[in-house]
């Protein structure tokens, strides 16, 4: 595998960072996963700007040739460092220089882009369950994909014990925030909800792309409002979306099977818009 650290493709096994790296000892850094056909990277104009509201947001300087045409040459740069072919998984990491403490010496940054083979297959059976030990914030940093991730594998290991494909996380008042590595919709009586952002889940490229769709298409009622738990196990259908696997239907909650119907509608949708 090859790196991109800073426009440089490295041999990942001769790629080092230092102890001092401010990821690694603060998770002052923030991320964005991409997928890629060939070389079409999907919703890259998206990414690109979530990717730097990000940056904006945590106070790291964004460098003058860091244009939206300079990131896709990097991810381009490194698929084909790594004879990405076909689907391609892409991770672009951004992190402020060495230095400091909790307060930098340094707000100018670097990057690692990583990319891998990727092959999606949606599972035919999907089953989730709450994950209750820790909850997420209902700030605007929860909103944002940051390296601070360990609520997330918390419940990954939670889920991978009991056997379950996924987790909802909750935010402190209870409520329905997002999956560990997806947003969530359920739908009832033609209605789709999913949660705002004000009650913390990431911004995720996907549930931006599905909202906008439907407010202009109006095929479905698009609704961001506030989900309780048990609000899910009275839904007809649940379905969460990420950037990787786009919408993967939910088949089970508890003792409760759902139906696929609208997710089978969008997914239809969503790979046309990616080929577009």
């Amino acid at each position: 595998m090859f790196l991109n650290i800073n426009s440089e493709i490295i041999d990942s096994g001769k790629a080092a960072l230092s102890t001092n790296n401010r990821a690694f000892k603060y998770g002052d850094a923030v991320f964005d996963t991409l997928k890629s056909y060939k070389n079409n990277i999907f919703f890259i104009e998206d990414h690109y700007f979530r990717l730097m509201s990000s940056m904006r947001m945590l106070r790291m300087e964004i460098p003058g040739n860091f244009t939206m045409e300079f990131y896709s040459e990097q991810i381009k740069r490194t698929l084909e460092a790594n004879d990405v072919d076909a689907y391609g998984r892409i991770r672009f990491t951004v992190f402020r220089k060495d230095g400091g403490l909790f307060n930098p010496k340094s707000h100018k940054t670097e990057f690692v882009v990583e990319a891998s083979q990727l092959e999606t297959v949606r599972k035919e059976t999907y089953t989730i369950e709450l994950f209750k030990d820790f909850y997420t914030g209902s700030g605007q940093l929860s909103n944002i994909k940051t390296n601070n991730r360990i609520l997330n594998v918390v419940a990954g290991i939670f889920a991978d014990e009991n056997g379950y494909d996924n987790c909802i996380l909750l935010n402190e008042r209870k409520n329905v925030a997002e999956m560990i590595n997806a947003n969530i919709f359920m739908v009832k009586d033609g209605i789709i909800t999913t949660p705002p952002l004000s009650e913390g889940c990431i911004n995720g490229i996907i549930r931006k792309n599905i909202i906008s769709y439907l407010r202009d298409t109006k095929i479905f009622k698009i609704e961001e409002s506030v989900i309780a738990p048990i609000e899910l196990l009275q839904a007809d259908e649940i379905f969460i979306t990420n950037s990787v696997t786009g919408i993967q239907n939910v088949t089970k909650y508890r003792k409760r099977n759902y139906d696929n119907k609208v997710s089978k509608v969008l997914v239809s949708i969503l790979e046309k818009a990616e080929r577009s």
